[in-house]
């Protein structure tokens, strides 16, 4: 009986512990939780299409979970999930003078097609990162639609994708704000 007693105490602390860290968030739990890799692709495109690199980050974490090789089932490709035809246009309006769908599984080229889109995202909704993460997630034509009929996100995955992206993004900005360029 004593013995079950204290599994069960320890069960409990342990329990209580994880949902505090879950809670909480400190840098050291967040690392283990939301791995940064290709800091430095993530940090020098930020930097190339005047991006926070923690949204940036963000982002490709809720894509790809910085898997390079990610494909989805709609045929969305790599590290920022992006489609052909979208990174075909991104090629050509970057002064591509070829576009390989393979190159979608290079993280560097990858990352700085998704750079750009984000960044024209941002532009096109001055500056509001919500309808352009709205946008990167349900597509321009869905916003548009949306804002011209002056109604809020119409998908319930698109909230949730939003919600997320912003929630990852400040995890990611205090787990790593030395690796991404923040600090100092």
């Amino acid at each position: 009986m004593r013995r079950l007693i204290v599994v069960a105490a320890v069960a409990v602390a342990a329990t209580g512990s994880f949902v505090y860290l879950q809670h909480t968030e400190p840098a050291w739990w967040a690392r283990i939780w939301y791995p940064l890799r290709y800091s430095s692709i993530v940090r020098a495109h930020a930097h190339n299409y005047d991006l926070n690199p923690a949204l940036l980050a963000a982002v490709i974490d809720q894509e790809s979970k910085f898997r390079a090789d990610a494909k989805s089932s709609t045929g969305a490709i790599g590290l920022m999930q992006l489609q052909p035809a979208t990174a075909e246009g991104i090629a050509i309006r970057t002064g591509g003078s070829k576009f390989v769908l393979s190159d979608l599984y290079n993280p560097e080229i990858n990352v700085r097609y998704g750079a750009w889109y984000l960044h024209h995202l941002l532009q096109k909704y001055r500056g509001d990162e919500r309808l352009a993460l709205a946008a990167y997630n349900a597509g321009q034509e869905n916003v548009d639609r949306w804002r011209a009929k002056g109604e809020a996100v119409q998908f319930p995955e698109t909230r949730a994708y939003v919600a997320h992206v912003e929630r990852l993004k400040g995890i990611y900005r205090r787990a790593y704000s030395h690796e991404l360029g923040l600090s100092g």
